[in-house]
């Protein structure tokens, strides 16, 4: 049996419950999911474009293949997903006051990404290219940054990052001088 795929466009989806659902092989364009739970879910081979999630939660959802392209998440909870194995031919996010403890984005492709009073703690950024993205009062609690490239990424308002300008590209990345904390952790420095 060949597994058919159902496309929805200009669909608005409130208040349901996916959670532990297989919903692979679908597409969905310009739809909004607002108070959605995928908990769980199976999204493998799905796409989404120009979506919106509102007060979702997306956490421990399988997402390999799955496509995000234009995709914004406004105050959801996603745990736990790695990203790394979504379609990196749709790979574009936008992320404004989300949780995303736990994720991984090892060897993605975030330019110019926005993340927004996200909660990223203990997230992997590891060789991940960030270039002109912003984590504009994003809290980056034992966040990974390892051979990433980070050059023009704008952390001003960011907090509880480390991040090692000796082992990512760093070139014109925009940091508060109250930051220096986070880039000279390594040294042991007291600043005060």
């Amino acid at each position: 049996m060949i597994n058919e795929t159902t496309a929805y466009e200009n669909k608005a989806f409130k208040n349901v419950d996916y959670s532990e659902e297989n919903l692979s092989n679908k597409e969905y364009y310009n739809c909004q999911f607002i108070g959605c739970n995928f908990s769980k879910s199976d999204l493998r081979g799905s796409s989404y474009e120009d979506c919106t999630f509102q007060d979702c939660n997306i956490s421990q959802t399988e997402i390999e293949g799955v496509g995000f392209r234009n995709s914004v998440f406004i105050a959801s909870k996603i745990l736990g997903i790695d990203f790394a194995r979504c379609n990196n031919l749709m790979f574009t996010f936008k992320f404004d006051n989300c949780k995303m403890d736990y994720c991984t984005f090892f060897g993605t492709n975030l330019k110019k990404t926005h993340f927004i009073k996200c909660s990223q703690k203990d997230v992997d950024f590891s060789e991940a290219d960030l270039s002109s993205s912003f984590f504009t009062n994003s809290d980056l609690t034992r966040a990974r940054f390892s051979n990433t490239i980070l050059e023009k990424a704008d952390f001003r308002g960011a907090i509880n990052f480390t991040i090692d300008p000796e082992s990512n590209k760093m070139k014109k990345a925009k940091f508060s001088s109250f930051q220096l904390e986070g880039l000279l952790f390594k040294y042991l420095l007291d600043i005060v």
